[in-house]
């Protein structure tokens, strides 16, 4: 199996850049929530900001990566790469719909503010949607982004997703930037392990690779 990963992957540095992102696409006002950041912003679904396409998105990140898997394997490089986003994918998005179950935070369409938590029915903390593009982009970086800088362009899926959530009212500015650190430190975490753990999980007929059958 071929398999390369930068040695320090600068996490903080991202954290920052997805930070200034995500407050990039809100305005000056002061606002609640945990960081004095979180207001809503005027309702808008018009344009790229359409809900099919955040949901073409979400279901082209999910094809692309179990698609990539099962023809490649797990014994190539970007097919290890797929796996590692499958892992990632599925572990950050159990996590982030713990979390929302667990702080109850009121999303902005319920018009409660952005300081109601544990309430029943909120699951706006963290975005989901945008922790699952993270988690998708990151093992592809990790892997790929010392030789090919264009990798790091694959960025703008979650930035995209972040400020798509937020126009559409369905998540506060520190919602969609939880989402991006949990998706982007399990995406990470993913890529230390030697071998994925689906990979470790299902059959070896299905993590060989299709494309070895034809």
């Amino acid at each position: 199996m071929v398999r390369k990963t930068l040695g320090n992957y600068p996490v903080l540095k991202r954290g920052s850049a997805a930070a200034a992102l995500a407050l990039a696409c809100s305005t000056t006002q002061a606002g609640g929530g945990p960081l004095g950041i979180d207001h809503e912003l005027a309702f808008d679904q018009g344009g790229i900001w359409g809900r099919g396409y955040q949901l073409s998105l979400e279901y082209g990140v999910i094809a692309t990566a179990v698609g990539g898997a099962l023809w490649l394997g797990n014994d190539t490089e970007l097919g290890h790469t797929f796996w590692q986003t499958i892992d990632a994918g599925v572990i950050s998005s159990a996590a982030a719909v713990g979390l929302q179950y667990a702080f109850g935070r009121a999303r902005p369409t319920a018009g409660k503010g952005p300081n109601q938590w544990f309430t029943s029915g909120g699951h706006s903390f963290p975005s989901g949607e945008v922790t699952l593009q993270a988690a998708f982009v990151t093992p592809v970086i990790v892997n790929y982004g010392s030789r090919d800088p264009w990798v790091w362009a694959l960025e703008l899926l979650p930035a995209y997703d972040a400020v798509a959530r937020v126009k559409s009212q369905a998540h506060w500015q520190t919602d969609v930037l939880a989402g991006w650190a949990l998706g982007s430190a399990v995406g990470y975490w993913a890529t230390r392990w030697k071998t994925p753990l689906f990979v470790q999980i299902l059959p070896h007929g299905f993590t060989v690779g299709f494309s070895k059958r034809f």
